[in-house]
């Protein structure tokens, strides 16, 4: 059995739009470049649930965030990481429908887990892991033991593609292949190759 195991933003999904990130800036009146660094220097943090969303937006803000301001930001931040990348959409339902193994892991907060799960073709993924709720994140070893781990899978056995190279050396280093992700194409030759030929991958 082989194991196919997608990140999310950036393969699954379109990166985060600027003009999205600008947006959440302004609807809380905070200037977008400082909100933008403060929204990535803490991310990690909010990731492993080491933050609070509350704790995670005032730090973002650099003064307390009020619930309602909390509240507006989850929303848009999942919006904002809710715009498909079709190709790889249609290769992740190609793969389902041919009956292959497939999974999700992906470096996402409780609550930006909670949003994604809402999705169709995310929900459609039976096997779903979120860094929030495992207390883990990419590229820390820890976290892809504990996905072999969930999936009740060899490190050999898995196959993990991501956009990050960090994140794909990250998987290397646990024993799985790990396949870096630049366009769907190439990602559906990539996985018609041997030794984890993905069939139904047409």
């Amino acid at each position: 059995m082989t194991w196919i195991v997608f990140d999310y933003g950036g393969v699954l999904s379109l990166p985060q739009p600027e003009s999205d990130a600008e947006a959440m800036a302004l609807a809380v009146g905070a200037e977008p470049e400082s909100f933008k660094r403060g929204y990535w220097e803490h991310r990690l943090d909010f990731d492993r649930a080491s933050l609070s969303p509350h704790a995670y937006w005032s730090a973002v803000l650099g003064r307390p965030a009020a619930q309602r301001e909390v509240a507006r930001l989850v929303a848009m931040d999942v919006a904002s990481w809710a715009y498909p990348n079709h190709g790889t959409v249609t290769l992740l339902g190609e793969l389902l429908e041919s009956g292959r193994d497939v999974a999700l892991l992906s470096n996402a907060p409780v609550c930006v887990g909670d949003g994604l799960d809402e999705l169709p073709w995310i929900s459609a993924i039976g096997r779903r892991f979120y860094s929030g709720r495992m207390g883990l994140v990419k590229p820390d070893r820890e976290i892809y033991d504990e996905l072999a781990r969930g999936l009740g899978a060899d490190p050999a056995e898995i196959v993990f593609i991501d956009d990050r190279p960090e994140n794909v050396e990250g998987a290397r280093r646990a024993g799985m292949t790990g396949v870096p992700f630049t366009d769907a194409d190439t990602l559906r030759a990539a996985l018609r190759s041997e030794p984890w030929r993905a069939t139904g991958a047409r």
